[in-house]
């Protein structure tokens, strides 16, 4: 069965500051990668070297036939101590926003992926006084930097972020986690209120502006639909209804999330993906689509990420063909999306988990940092050429 695309549909890949540049020793991350008895498996170190290496990955992605290339700033380069911005810092994102567009790339810039500087983390976090005014002020600085891209993230999946309190206190109690909890609610409040204040800066610099939620097809077993509900709509629909005065929104789909009357359960053994016990189920993309543009009907949809962690290539290309054919199948029942940006480019560093989950349509030397194209990188590439799968 064929699966097509809408004309001018974007296909791209995807990385983050902090999983492939290196040596980021400025930020929260970097400091809770190195603090005794720290929840991360390894620290991440030179990452994929792209601080210094990231023309090499545009060639990657042009030479492939895509045409997006999804990147993030990393605030603590820009600004390592509060109220000193490099100007030299933020030139290094403007040449990657260029060299995209001198590629035939067009650039979608997250503002925020998960990391923040120490002088924040050490003065409030995310949740202090200042957090408001100190985004917007970084916003605003950035701003010039990014007239070109073609899409701007304010916050990267502040579902995620605001569960991952959560999850920590789950972890020290020594509760199982079979997948992603309910969310602090306090937290995401002040995530979304971020969101506003870098959305309000973005769009005065007449920036396409939104922000990328974690997105899931929410199955109720038996007995788990009243449960099913309360947790879709703490996890997603508020998320998803702030967005609803933004430019577009980006979804970030992997997996599904079954609940039975206690909660969430958790996958068959057999099923599990290399990373965080994901289920492998691609439909799920489709689902989780269709469930966003029921309630964003009027707001444009953009998959910011999807994909699988796998050691297996062949297994990464049936994947993503059975994930791309519930997508076409979700647009041609009226879903307003606009292009795919498949997780990730490189092999990268996956958080708490380290290196072992491999996501990347590239392998990557872990000591000489060669980039080795998977059988996959050049499939994505014919899919968009063709704008759709035969």
């Amino acid at each position: 069965m064929t699966a097509s695309f809408p004309e001018g549909f974007l296909w791209g890949t995807a990385t983050a500051a902090h999983q492939v540049e290196g040596g980021n020793v400025n930020n929260d991350h970097w400091e809770l990668e190195h603090a005794e008895h720290s929840p991360f498996v390894e620290p991440s170190g030179d990452a994929c070297d792209s601080y210094h290496r990231w023309a090499e990955d545009l060639d990657l992605v042009a030479g492939a036939g895509l045409d997006t290339y999804r990147f993030s700033l990393e605030w603590s380069r820009i600004e390592p101590e509060e109220g000193e911005f490099s100007r030299a810092a933020l030139d290094h994102y403007r040449r990657i926003v260029d060299g995209c567009r001198a590629r035939g790339l067009n650039p979608l810039v997250t503002l925020v992926h998960f990391t923040m500087p120490r002088w924040l983390m050490h003065d409030g976090g995310w949740t202090g006084p200042k957090a408001g005014d100190r985004l917007a002020r970084f916003a605003e600085f950035a701003a010039p930097a990014l007239t070109d891209a073609e899409y701007v993230a304010t916050i990267n999946e502040p579902n995620l972020m605001a569960a991952q309190p959560v999850l920590g206190r789950m972890a020290r109690s020594g509760q199982p986690i079979h997948g992603l909890p309910r969310p602090d609610q306090g937290v995401a409040e002040a995530l979304l209120g971020l969101h506003d204040r870098a959305r309000e800066v973005f769009r005065g610099a007449g920036l396409r502006t939104g922000m990328t939620l974690i997105g899931r097809e929410n199955i109720a077993e038996e007995g788990g639909e009243e449960r099913m509900r309360e947790e879709r709509a703490a996890f997603e629909d508020q998320f998803q209804e702030a967005a609803a005065g933004d430019d577009w929104l980006g979804l970030q789909i992997y997996t599904c999330a079954r609940f039975g009357p206690d909660g969430l359960v958790p996958p068959a053994p057999e099923l599990q993906t290399l990373a965080h016990g994901m289920e492998r189920r691609p439909q799920a993309l489709g689902a989780a689509v269709r469930r966003a543009s029921e309630v964003l009907p009027d707001v444009p949809l953009l998959v910011t990420e999807n994909g699988i962690a796998t050691a297996d290539d062949a297994d990464r290309i049936a994947f993503t063909d059975e994930a791309l054919r519930s997508l076409s199948a979700a647009i041609a029942d009226g879903a307003d999306v606009r292009g795919y940006v498949h997780w990730s480019l490189l092999d990268n560093f996956e958080w708490m988990l380290g290196y072992r989950p491999t996501f990347g349509l590239v392998s990557v030397d872990r000591e000489a940092f060669a980039r080795t194209p998977e059988p996959s990188l050049a499939w994505l590439g014919e899919v968009a050429r063709r704008n759709g799968i035969s």
